[in-house]
């Protein structure tokens, strides 16, 4: 396949213009506020499809926010690739921490990103990825070179737990039927070290809620005579973990993977330094669980965070009050082959075992979703490794992400497919975080790579 370079540079300008449309758009599945912006980044992204030369594009209701499906089928005897991708994104909170607004995307340069990087909610996670595919197709549309069919699936509810696609894939078996499914959600090692994701880790998403007396009391005249929600709630959150970092619920490790020192001597292999780590977080110390280093702590081992936590009075000055109640809402983040409900369940077991009998506590479970390991010997990762050599010149590592996409091992399941995860971002791209940017040079990159892999695949699979 010839370089979509000279194609690309040609029409650059366009490419983040679009995007910036795109962009703008604020597109939260979180809050109910925003239904109407759901709907016009869906149709966005369907006329986006429809100009980058899908013959068949229409936005499928669920019952939830709509999924965008489009097809470009050339040849039913050709492979068939579908792109999975979501127009969804995080809340921007908190506005203040911003440098500029989330939802007027500018181009501002960085050390990491001296062509400049798109700040926007959004950029990279996951419209600007998901972006990258349809202008390929563009390319390979407008230049004759489209090798195999291709299927795309876009949805709107990934920030939220993907609720509504398990009843659209099960209800479209046929018409989502594939080779290979491609994914571009993740990121690389650094713009000189490609990397394709071969893991990620599963989720367990829940929220607590832990009620004393049946009202807000006066600090002074009841305070160390009732049980203070907020105080027994953080005690309660603090022994989950024990001194050495690991968690503490019974029965949480039974199932872990453990990789073998060969593995992990594999994952050394990938270029990590501990001092620009600390100083990109401003921290003093690295922190996690003992024994492991730190890209094996974000990766191949589990991890229970507190997402946020509140209750009581938090305005300014001062009101001496002890809650009625204190939540928390926390993920815990799973590796192979701990599965999603069996841990929420051991979560929930243990989380009302510890709770004082002065209090009550409620768990409310959100959503979850269980960790995806793709083989690297694999037709599909073959397929990305020489399309990202075409144009890295670099051989790509093989790296485990400790982030959660649940509908892989979804996919798997119920189309019977691999997939392959082909990620451009950074992580100093601080996605979910204010200031989310993504790199136009990356932006670009990925636009120049995804044909090599429809080349590629097409080829091997012949």
């Amino acid at each position: 396949m010839k370089s979509a370079k000279p194609y690309i540079q040609e029409n650059k300008q366009r490419f983040i213009d679009e995007l910036f449309h795109l962009l703008k758009i604020p597109s939260i599945s979180a809050d109910s506020a925003y239904k109407d912006d759901i709907i016009k980044a869906a149709e966005t992204v369907k006329e986006n499809l429809e100009k980058a030369g899908c013959d068949k594009v229409e936005v499928c209701e669920t019952p939830g926010n709509p999924i965008v499906y489009g097809e470009k089928i050339i040849d039913t005897n050709l492979p068939t690739i579908l792109v999975y991708g979501h127009y969804d994104v995080q809340p921007p909170d908190p506005l203040d921490l911003w440098d500029s607004p989330p939802f007027e995307p500018v181009i501002k340069k960085t050390a990491i990103h001296p062509e400049g990087a798109i700040f926007a909610r959004g950029s990279c996670d996951d419209k600007g990825q998901m972006f990258m595919h349809i202008k390929a197709l563009e390319y390979m549309t407008q230049t004759n070179q489209l090798p195999c069919n291709v299927k795309f699936m876009i949805e709107g509810e990934e920030e939220v737990g993907s609720e509504s696609l398990e009843w659209f894939v099960a209800r479209n078996l046929e018409k989502l039927a594939n080779d290979i499914i491609l994914i571009s959600d993740t990121g690389m090692i650094a713009p000189d070290v490609p990397s394709i994701t071969t893991g990620l880790r599963g989720l367990s998403y829940v929220e607590v809620e832990v009620t004393g007396p049946n009202r807000d009391l006066h600090s002074g005249l009841y305070g160390g005579a009732v049980a203070n929600p907020i105080n027994i709630l953080t005690k309660m959150i603090a022994s989950l973990h024990d001194e050495n970092n690991q968690i503490t619920i019974p029965g949480f490790y039974d199932s872990v993977i453990e990789l073998t020192d060969k593995e992990r001597d594999k994952m050394g292999e990938a270029p990590f330094n501990k001092e620009e780590y600390k100083k990109d977080l401003d921290i003093d110390e690295i922190y996690g669980e003992k024994g492991y280093t730190t890209n094996e702590r974000n990766s191949i081992r589990p991890a229970l965070d507190v997402n946020g936590i509140w209750g009581g009075y938090i305005g300014e000055g001062a009101k001496t009050v002890i809650a009625s109640k204190a939540y928390a809402k926390i993920s815990m983040r799973l590796v192979p082959d701990q599965d999603w409900s069996t841990i929420t369940e051991l979560f929930k077991t243990h989380f009302e075992s510890i709770t004082p009998k002065a209090v009550k506590v409620k768990i409310t479970i959100h959503h979850g979703g269980q960790a995806y390991v793709t083989p690297i010997d694999s037709l599909g990762y073959r397929a990305a490794e020489k399309a990202y050599e075409k144009t890295f010149n670099k051989t790509p590592i093989p790296q485990r992400s400790g982030g959660s996409i649940p509908i892989v091992a979804l996919f798997e399941k119920q189309l019977k497919s691999k997939t392959i995860l082909m990620g451009f971002g950074l992580d100093s791209d601080v996605i979910h975080s204010p200031n989310e940017h993504f790199g136009i040079w990356n932006y670009l990159k990925g636009i120049e790579t995804i044909p090599q892999f429809y080349h590629y695949f097409t080829e091997l699979s012949n």
